[in-house]
């Protein structure tokens, strides 16, 4: 039968595929013929009866409309609204870009090992998702006719997700190299024409822009909101209307180079033993009133993005770091959240109130650290001298309201943050790793604790609320990450593979840190986490392990703070109904979380930047390092400043193979796990894509 089996089957198939019983009939035979010749179909060697399967077999056909998310390969996925991801193979794609809403046609099928799949065509592009593209100028030899040749301009994507080359029709004043962003004209062919240009592809300065660009980062407000920027912030401060709280010890702790100050604080310890914690926020609702251009400035703008060289902030300056900024000795406007806490550091109620104060002193993290560790210099001592009770007091109710969150089990993934000093020419001399002392571990419960009461507080009234949610880790997810940290050692029998509990992931991030595995297991339960985000819906804080959570404390630099304070303005102080604000609530909440997408992309991005940039002065030299994080495709590792960069699997010795269930990869000659330590070579510095090489010279704990 092998030498006539394609015609042999073609017969079968015409014979029985007609019929509806025959359909079974016809898959079941088709099967054992493959799986005993072993032949191959229209010239394809046959595996398995996954083809089969797909073509005999009773296969649902169905469409969905949903957002295509392109790979670099140029294959998709789309998610349909039933939740699957129907795959797109790359000649399917009807050329949708990443981000376009399309109507797809798709089969669900179950393969051979009773796994559901999905595969289909894009069948029409509803909405274009990008309306611009950035990335280099370029052109290219193409044949225009018969016999004539010519040069055609090309823009080759920065972004991997678009592998077509776009065919430039006007390049305005651009150069051949040039980095800019096109105008896509969309159709039959893609299109596009040159709307800006960063400059040489090739430059720090170019890239920094287009990645500003990319992420959708504004630079400029607009003349009607400066305008009344400046005519707000000439407001007299006065006390009607307001509690007074100026003769208070109240004053603001913040990094040295902070000037934006929209948090102070307070405390006092009653006689009952309860604890009285004030966090007076800067009242930034009382400038930015509804339906004003600052209003759409913050509304668009969403949050405040912090690079290593510059802040580009939500609101103007004037407002950001003027008449908003608790600045030390000046009245303010502020809204109070007097937060009572028992000995055991449960939040007992809390009262907001609109208020006035004035900041004793400009706190500084590494002053007030140095305070607590006892090595203050004469000069800081002199400058706290009226706030050191105060702080010692703070620091007694911080280490309460510590105790309570590890006894509740909230997480603790803290990672490493990098500082990095740029000289007078904006360019990095060096890079640290941030320190955190007790002063930054204090101010945050604190700012902790007012959330949680302010949400809680709006939420029991009835009152809308901007939450910051933190959903449970989705269930596949979360079975892998068990069976991960099962795989290298640790004991999981506690663990639920659907429902465990933040208290649980607690008490593995103990475990992980005695082992001496805290980075690349927190790594790990990082990815496995659903991402925080805003809703006008609140479900709880699982990493916080709490029910109740908002933002409150930052609305100089937070959309979302900003609008529960004005939330709060309008219905518990002005007596609007609740429910007018609702739709506002829930246009902010989804402004937010996009904003605070771009704003992590884009800092991101730059950072990874200037590392590469420093670095690039290191090529050649040899450096101790970490690995924390281990893939199909090499290892990541990271050096003692921060610096991660990536060690291909082609450049490891051997015949090097991934081990997905244990996160390693071995060959015949070395095996390399996740927190073990090496020593590596820095073989390329990409500045421009902010990315790092390495090669791995031997494992440190062998030596």
């Amino acid at each position: 039968m092998k030498n006539n089996t394609k015609r042999d089957l073609s017969r079968f198939v015409k014979r029985n595929t007609h019929k509806r019983r025959g359909k079974d009939a016809a898959r079941r035979e088709l099967e054992k013929i493959i799986e005993q010749t072993n032949v191959k179909a229209d010239g394809v060697r046959i595996k398995d009866s996954d083809t089969c399967q797909k073509r005999f077999s009773g296969v649902r056909e169905m469409t969905a409309t949903g957002v295509f998310c392109a790979t670099k390969n140029g294959y998709g996925f789309v998610r349909s609204e039933l939740g699957a991801d129907v795959f797109v193979p790359a000649d399917r794609t009807l050329h949708a870009l990443d981000g376009d809403t399309v109507e797809v046609e798709y089969k669900l099928y179950t393969d051979r090992f009773g796994a559901q799949k999905t595969e289909g065509r894009v069948k029409k592009i509803v909405e274009y998702g990008r309306k611009t593209v950035i990335g280099t100028l370029t052109e290219e030899l193409v044949l225009l006719g018969r016999r004539r040749r010519g040069y055609v301009l090309r823009l080759i994507p920065d972004d991997p997700k678009i592998s077509a080359r776009i065919r430039i029709e006007s390049a305005g004043d651009a150069f051949i190299g040039d980095k800019v962003e096109a105008r896509l004209n969309r159709g039959r062919e893609l299109v596009g024409d040159v709307v800006r240009v960063f400059g040489d592809a090739e430059s720090f300065g170019a890239n920094y822009e287009a990645h500003l660009a990319e992420c959708g980062i504004e630079r400029e407000f607009s003349e009607a909101a400066l305008a009344e920027a400046e005519r707000v912030a000439r407001e007299e401060i006065s006390a009607d209307g307001r509690v007074d709280r100026r003769r208070q010890v109240i004053f603001t702790i913040d990094g040295a180079g902070a000037k934006d100050l929209d948090d102070a604080v307070s405390v006092r310890k009653l006689a009952s033993g309860i604890w009285q914690l004030g966090v007076h926020i800067a009242d930034v609702s009382h400038y930015v009133r509804e339906r004003t251009a600052l209003d759409r400035a913050a509304m668009s703008r969403g949050t405040s993005v912090y690079f290593t060289d510059k802040v580009v902030p939500m609101l103007p300056e004037v407002i950001s770091n003027g008449c908003c900024s608790l600045n030390a000795g000046e009245d303010k406007y502020a809204l109070s959240a007097v937060i009572n806490i028992d000995k055991a550091g449960e939040l007992l109620g809390v009262k907001i109130e609109k208020s006035v104060i004035n900041s004793r002193v400009r706190g500084v993290y590494s002053e007030v650290n140095a305070i607590f560790e006892e090595r203050a210099s004469v000069s800081v001592l002199k400058k706290y001298k009226s706030v050191i009770p105060t702080l010692m007091k703070m620091r007694e109710l911080y280490n309460i309201l510590k105790k309570k969150s590890v006894a509740r089990g909230a997480l603790e993934l803290d990672f490493p943050e990098a500082e990095v000093a740029l000289d007078k020419d904006g360019h990095p001399f060096s890079i640290l790793k941030r320190e955190r002392g007790d002063a930054e571990m204090m101010i945050e419960q604190f700012m902790l604790a007012a959330n949680e009461a302010v949400a809680k507080h709006l939420t029991e009234r009835g009152v809308p609320c901007v939450y910051r949610i933190h959903e449970p880790p989705p269930e596949d997810k979360l079975r892998e990450f068990v069976k991960y940290v099962h795989n290298i050692g640790f004991d999981t029998s506690y663990v639920s593979m659907t429902s465990a509990g933040p208290e649980d992931m607690s008490r593995l991030l103990s475990a992980a840190e005695e082992k001496g595995l805290f980075a690349p297991v927190s790594y790990t339960m990082l990815r496995t986490m659903s991402k925080a985000r805003y809703s006008e819906n609140g479900v709880g804080h699982y990493g916080l392990a709490l029910r109740h959570y908002c933002h409150f404390t930052s609305p100089i630099r937070r959309l979302a703070d900003l609008a529960t304070h004005r939330i709060i303005h309008k219905v518990l102080f002005d007596g609007k109904r609740a429910e007018q604000y609702a739709p506002y609530a829930r246009r902010a909440a989804a402004a937010a979380s996009d904003a605070e997408m771009r704003a992590v992309s884009a800092e991101r991005r730059i950072e990874n930047m200037y590392k590469a940039l420093y670095m690039s002065e290191y090529v050649g030299e040899e450096f101790s390092a970490v690995v924390n994080s281990v893939t199909s495709f090499g290892l990541f590792v990271e050096l003692e400043n921060t610096c991660e960069g990536l060690v291909p699997i082609s450049e490891l010795e051997g015949s090097p193979v991934f081990d997905e269930k244990t996160l390693t990869i071995r060959s015949s000659k070395v095996r390399y796990s996740l927190a073990e330590r090496v020593r590596v070579r820095l073989e390329e510095a990409d500045v421009m894509r902010g990315k790092l090489r390495f090669s791995v010279l031997f494992k440190e704990d062998e030596r």
